[in-house]
């Protein structure tokens, strides 16, 4: 197990075969950077396209299609004392008549927001509004990684599918294992779009859009295979279903943590019985071109149950 530092020098706005930047071993960590949304990094200077430019790929020595790739994120922390957010939710998670006759004036907009990782608060700096100085407490969450996907496809960092991707689910923070199905040689992990703060589905299109320190580790589960990413925290396991429409995303993401409790050794009618009345949901992206939806159930249910 080696620990890696790595200077990123080039990004890419869709996740796909491209050329790794570093290749590492299961078990080794990474210590990297990531730029913002719009190209941004730790000194606010653009030195890269907009659309959630990623920081990768990174080759998985020993990683084959059917395997599962588990990255764990040891340390995600903003870099920078500027973050961006947008100013106006989307139309298309209003009602018609008010997105097209009550929306605010001037755009969409950008508002400003001081972030101090040493009290860990964001504060709205710009415009002024009603809000005052607002000021909330970090969250801090990658809003779009993943491997490369399959048939030789390189998705836009914009979207998300089984592959991961721009999933923008706020659950994704520090402390967090997720789960992806490897399906090329190496896995080719890559990650970017960090948000220092962001509420449930992404419904203005940005979280508070942040550049980040990042230490992450991986480990290769060789012969085990998964549909859809999943993820594990200390207090739950969840799966992520990514399409649009929304329903899509629901039956992808449950039929996913089924199959889930399966391999945990929970016989169907059980499984079915037991997510009838203690599953919970959280949306992830409402904002993009797939949508997000997870699917997850507490650990201590089926510590109770004697299923792990």
């Amino acid at each position: 197990m080696a620990t890696h530092h790595f200077t990123p020098k080039v990004y890419y706005t869709a996740i796909g075969a491209h050329e790794p930047v570093l290749h590492i071993e299961s078990g080794d960590t990474v210590l990297t950077t990531t730029v913002d949304n719009a190209g941004y990094d730790a000194t606010d200077t653009q030195i890269t396209e907009r659309g959630n430019p990623q920081t990768g790929p990174f080759y998985i020595q020993s990683a084959e299609p059917g395997d599962t790739l588990a990255v764990h994120f040891d340390r995600i922390v903003p870099n920078r004392s500027i973050g961006r957010t947008s100013m106006t939710v989307a139309p298309n998670v209003l009602d018609p008549d008010y997105a097209a006759s009550e929306m605010p004036e001037g755009g969409r907009g950008l508002a400003e927001w001081h972030v101090d990782v040493e009290k860990w608060t964001a504060t709205l700096m710009t415009p002024e509004t009603q809000l005052g100085e607002l000021t909330l407490p970090l969250e801090p969450m990658v809003g779009c990684f993943g491997v490369a996907p399959p048939r030789g496809q390189a998705i836009s960092t914009a979207t998300s599918s089984t592959h991961g991707g721009n999933m923008d689910y706020r659950g994704f923070q520090e402390g967090v294992t997720v789960y992806f199905p490897v399906f090329v040689s190496g896995a080719l992990f890559h990650l970017g779009d960090g948000h220092a703060v962001q509420g449930d589905g992404e419904i203005v299109g940005t979280g508070i859009e942040i550049s980040f320190d990042v230490q992450f580790t991986v480990e290769v589960r060789k012969g085990k295979s998964i549909n859809w990413p999943r993820a594990e925290n200390s207090d739950y396991i969840l799966t992520a279903g990514n399409a649009r429409p929304l329903d899509q995303a629901v039956q992808h993401a449950t039929t996913e943590l089924l199959r889930w409790l399966d391999e945990l050794g929970l016989e169907k009618r059980a499984a079915h019985t037991l997510l009838g009345q203690t599953v919970e949901y959280d949306m992830g992206n409402v904002f993009d071109p797939a949508y997000t939806m997870v699917c997850k159930i507490k650990k201590s249910i089926l510590r109770d149950i004697g299923i792990m």
